[in-house]
């Protein structure tokens, strides 16, 4: 069985291009990135380089969980123009800054065997709490051993 000690790191910026305000499944994705970096045992961290969407890990199985947090999240920071001084880039981007601030902007996964360490039902989510489509730009960092 081959040893665990060379040290790796690995860094991959992935392009997302979001549909508007929902979540985007990135798990697959961020995967290969893992599998490519010949890392077995270390961690993936994983930041959204954007103020207006976040990263979050959620249920994976049913679809109605990421519909109620979309739900909960639009009566928690209403989009109703009235609220907010900061209007510049309209009426959605001061609630997707507050959005983007109560959230998440990185994710720490453990990787084991060269996977990353989810639960069952968990995968990973670009959340764009913007109204219109956005190229996302998101930093994959890969730190740990490698076979030798």
């Amino acid at each position: 069985m081959p040893t665990q000690t060379a040290p790796l790191l690995h860094q991959q910026i992935l392009t997302v291009q979001t549909q508007g305000k929902t979540l985007h499944d990135i798990t697959r994705q961020v995967e290969q990135v893992v599998a490519d970096s010949g890392i077995v045992t270390g961690l993936c961290v994983v930041f959204v380089c954007h103020t207006s969407a976040s990263l979050i890990i959620q249920e994976n199985a049913d679809p109605d969980v990421l519909r109620d947090l979309n739900h909960f999240f639009a009566k928690l920071v209403p989009e109703d123009g009235r609220s907010y001084i900061h209007s510049a880039e309209g009426p959605d981007d001061m609630p997707a800054h507050i959005r983007s601030a109560i959230t998440k902007t990185s994710e720490n996964i453990p990787i084991s065997n060269g996977r990353l360490v989810l639960g069952t039902w968990q995968g990973l989510y670009l959340w764009e709490h913007r109204q219109r489509s956005h190229r996302r730009q998101i930093v994959i960092h890969n730190s740990g051993l490698g076979r030798t």
